[in-house]
């Protein structure tokens, strides 16, 4: 499902004139405080168009991420961590246009970064990190309360009585799974991360993903392509991607933006440098698997 049909950027000219009509930006020679201003002109980058999952693959510093976040910017697309951000930010927002379709973009849309996965990450770990400690207290606790005896004088001791009672019939690790609260993922970074992925996206919505690969093995890469081809057939979903993963590159019927071409263009994904550099490389090593 296609959402977003079209993109434009500032052309160079209104770069141009943007700055000439300030006198503090002309006077410092256009310095390199503006961005995102100066990013996209040196590509001849101006216009894209997407379909139902377009890929921007280009080396670090390609203006990807720049891009994603212009885009989720003008879009108003909901989003969990911060970025960078700059007093230019709005005033380059101001020359940028788009074209969607079907009503719109859908509510709900959002931009998933990088930075927004590994905040998740770090959250499960400092939750795991409590219910750890939570266990070693409640293995003294059971410890104490199976060795020590207790005898109700009260209705008020009713409950300390069931505790001590249920230590006497009980192994420990029976007595602390029932007083623990589930730890929230026993998995790797890896599969936390996928399924990260697979709960946040939902139907009918545009996703802006910036480099998703992150964390991921490469079955767990595979598995985030037909993740993503199944929501765009048949959830109706629509993604723009920044990636470095042929893998993910590799989807049938995708766009790819490379931006590390002069100008950007459109491209296989077999004709990009780094796909191409991989191949080469285990071609050179194919005596090794022999």
């Amino acid at each position: 499902m296609r959402y977003l049909d079209s993109f434009k950027l500032a052309t160079e000219s209104e770069e141009s004139g943007f700055v000439l009509s300030d006198i503090k930006l002309w006077m410092s020679c256009y310095s390199d405080n503006v961005y995102p201003f100066k990013v996209f002109p040196p590509k001849k980058l101006v216009r894209l168009d997407f379909e139902d999952v377009t890929f921007l693959c280009g080396s670090n510093g390609s203006g990807k991420s720049t891009l994603l976040n212009v885009i989720a910017q003008k879009l108003e697309l909901m989003r969990s961590a911060p970025f960078n951000n700059t007093p230019y930010f709005s005033d380059y927002l101001g020359f940028c246009e788009f074209e969607a379709r079907h009503g719109g973009i859908p509510k709900g849309s959002r931009i998933i970064t990088s930075d927004e996965v590994f905040d998740f990450l770090l959250d499960i770990r400092s939750v795991n990190e409590k219910i750890e400690n939570r266990r070693e207290q409640l293995f003294d606790e059971y410890l104490a309360a199976k060795n020590t005896p207790f005898r109700m004088r009260t209705l008020e001791d009713y409950e300390e009585f069931k505790r001590h009672n249920e230590a006497k019939r009980s192994t420990m690790n029976a007595y602390t799974v029932r007083r623990l609260p589930e730890e929230l993922y026993g998995k790797s970074n890896g599969e936390s991360a996928f399924s990260y992925f697979t709960s946040v996206v939902k139907e009918n919505a545009l996703y802006l993903l910036d480099e998703p690969e992150n964390s991921l093995s490469v079955k767990l890469q595979e598995k985030l392509l037909e993740f993503i081809a199944d929501s765009a057939r048949f959830y109706r979903c629509q993604f723009i991607i920044s990636t470095h993963s042929p893998f993910l590159l590799s989807m049938k019927g995708a766009k790819i933006y490379d931006m590390d071409s002069l100008p950007v263009k459109e491209c296989r994904w077999t004709e990009i440098g780094s796909v191409r550099e991989s191949y080469d490389f285990f071609k050179s090593h194919s005596s090794d698997f022999d």
